[in-house]
């Protein structure tokens, strides 16, 4: 209490599972010691709390879920909240092959790719092939508002895609240097090949004056010259200080059996660090499925590591996809004591570093194997049914996968895998039925 500044009292309403907890059965059952100032419930409270503050003339409010989080919600652990509302470095994504696609399957992605964060969408056609869709494709998506790009370097489909409402052009070299700069858009200029700068030199003064444009270096893939390429980025910027960069970052990200979202981290810093504003991205291959997700946080991160000068460390969990930052354990010493003060048949799951735990007043279960686990907790409770065999079955499976990743477990309660999304949890299914006041198994 000297830590805290207040004296505490903990009061115990005469139920063990805190996510049964009703504003109704409070009503009945919650005695508040006198001289109280303040009333801290349970996270997991249901109801309108208003009720509570109305009988007991208190000021109530609902605490964090689980109880290792009281420290920070006590101030004893801040965590600044960081504001990852700017971000300084253009997203434009890929549709791989989009002349091959329908107009309304290209808009569909188009949209998702928007929703994820891209802000502009690059139609990337089939080298050697001539589309006669592509004006078509530009003008569904600039009929839903949605930035365009022109991926090719055949002038029938490079005016199509302009005429139609495209803003850029990717990509420009010697090759078409003659008539890229004339079509009114802006245009990407690349090295005629990733070790030639010279050639990007060339372009370079050849456009000045002629039309907007931005250079790209072209970054190559592991193994086949990746780090000189960074070099060349590196170059092109003390070369160019003011002209504005892309860096395409689908050669690394596609090209390396790794999942995308740490290597996206790495890129938008290189890419912060050297001014480059604008990305190109792909998500063809399996691993990069959520490549543009991951690049939006990845960009709002490095904004805010910049701005306040600052390492990107707790600021965001969207990056952390398989594990998680703190994954704060119980000891093996607080389970026993649990599992020996409980007087109810709902059965509590914990996943630890140190193992598996099943438990509830007719016994505690523990170990590596979850099979093994679930079968020795049947045979003490014989009057587990079919759908709460299943209810515990799902949850164990739950728990041995965020024990071999090291993230948080929370019984009932969706799994949190960042901007891959979330694996919802068994709360509502589980709890609709339980009665809080009763023995039954829950």
């Amino acid at each position: 209490s000297d830590q805290l500044g207040f004296n505490y009292n903990i009061v115990v309403p005469g139920i063990q599972v805190a996510a049964l907890l009703h504003v109704d059965l409070l009503l009945k059952r919650l005695e508040v010691p006198e001289k109280t100032d303040r009333v801290i419930l349970p996270g997991w409270v249901q109801g309108n709390i208003d009720q509570l503050q109305a009988k007991f003339n208190l000021p109530f409010e609902r605490g964090p879920k689980d109880l290792r989080d009281l420290p920070e919600y006590f101030g004893l652990e801040k965590r600044r909240a960081a504001e990852l509302s700017k971000w300084s470095i253009e997203i434009i994504a890929e549709i791989n092959h989009a002349t091959r696609q329908s107009v309304q399957a290209v808009v569909t992605e188009a949209q998702s790719l928007i929703s994820d964060g891209a802000d502009l969408i690059d139609i990337g056609c089939v080298p050697g092939e001539s589309s006669s869709t592509v004006g078509e494709l530009v003008t569904a998506l600039r009929a839903e508002d949605i930035r365009v790009s022109i991926d090719s370097f055949d002038r029938h489909e490079v005016d199509a895609a302009v005429n139609a409402g495209a803003e850029l052009i990717l990509s420009g070299n010697s090759s078409n240097i003659d008539w890229v700069g004339r079509t009114g858009a802006e245009v990407v200029l690349i090295p005629d090949s990733p070790q030639d700068l010279e050639s990007l030199d060339r372009s370079i003064q050849q456009l000045c004056g002629q039309c907007e444009f931005r250079i790209d270096p072209i970054l190559e893939p592991i193994g086949m010259g990746f780090t000189s390429s960074l070099q060349r980025y590196i170059l092109s910027r003390q070369r160019y200080p003011d002209l504005p960069i892309m860096m395409g970052t689908g050669n690394v990200t596609e090209l390396a059996d790794s999942d995308s979202g740490g290597i996206n981290m790495l890129l938008a810093a290189v890419c912060q660090d050297l001014q480059i504003h604008s990305i190109l991205t792909t998500q063809v291959i399996n691993w990069c499925r959520t490549s543009v997700r991951e690049f939006n946080a990845a960009r709002r991160m490095v904004q805010y590591a910049e701005d306040n000068g600052t390492i990107p460390k707790h600021i965001s969990n969207q990056l952390l996809m398989l594990r998680d930052a703190r994954p704060r354990e119980y000891s093996a010493e607080s389970l026993e004591q649990l599992s020996a003060a409980l007087t109810d048949s709902s059965f509590r799951i914990f996943a630890e570093q140190h193992g598996l735990h099943l438990m509830n007043r007719n016994g505690h279960w523990q170990g590596d194997d979850s099979f093994e686990i679930f079968a020795e907790g049947l045979a003490a409770n014989p009057d587990v049914d079919a759908s709460h065999a299943f209810y515990l079955g799902y949850e164990m499976a739950r728990a041995e996968i965020c024990r071999l990743l090291g993230k948080k477990y929370d019984q009932d309660e969706p799994i949190q895998w960042g901007v891959a999304g979330t694996s919802p949890g068994s709360r509502r299914v589980h709890h609709e039925s339980d009665d809080p006041e009763s023995e039954t198994p829950s």
